[in-house]
């Protein structure tokens, strides 16, 4: 069930604004989704021992690996549609160095972009790509 699954702070509009950007870009519908805040990923973050200080990212779990923060977005990047795919060219930049960037885009994020009161509702379409 947890094969490809991107966990996302769903309070967040930014990350949602990437979730939307994620669905249109994924006709192979390779990705699933469910937010940190949910029950489901509180349990495969519990089950994959991913340390909480890490909860603050973007998580890409597929199969028995986790990607997080560049690295998730690297791997995602990697499987979407067009010219989003050569974006992982950037996988050769150190991982720290990459972060520098991530952890400052998500530490401003809610300052930036805002915040929901509440994690978004799938549309119909989108249903069956979401875990709650």
């Amino acid at each position: 069930m947890n094969s490809n699954l991107i966990l996302f702070d769903g309070l967040c509009n930014f990350c949602n604004f990437w979730v939307n950007f994620i669905i249109d870009h994924d006709d192979k519908r390779y990705f699933k989704f469910a937010p940190l805040q949910s029950d489901i990923a509180q349990r495969i973050l519990i089950e994959k021992k991913v340390d909480t200080l890490k909860m603050d990212s973007i998580i890409l779990v597929v199969n028995d690996q986790v990607f997080f923060k560049s690295s998730a977005t690297l791997q995602i990047a990697k499987k979407l549609n067009g010219f989003w795919k050569t974006l992982y060219i950037f996988s050769v930049v150190p991982s720290p160095l990459r972060d520098l960037i991530y952890d400052f885009v998500a530490k401003n994020r809610y300052k930036w972009f805002g915040k929901r009161e509440t994690c978004r509702v799938p549309s119909k379409d989108e249903k069956e790509r979401f875990f709650s």
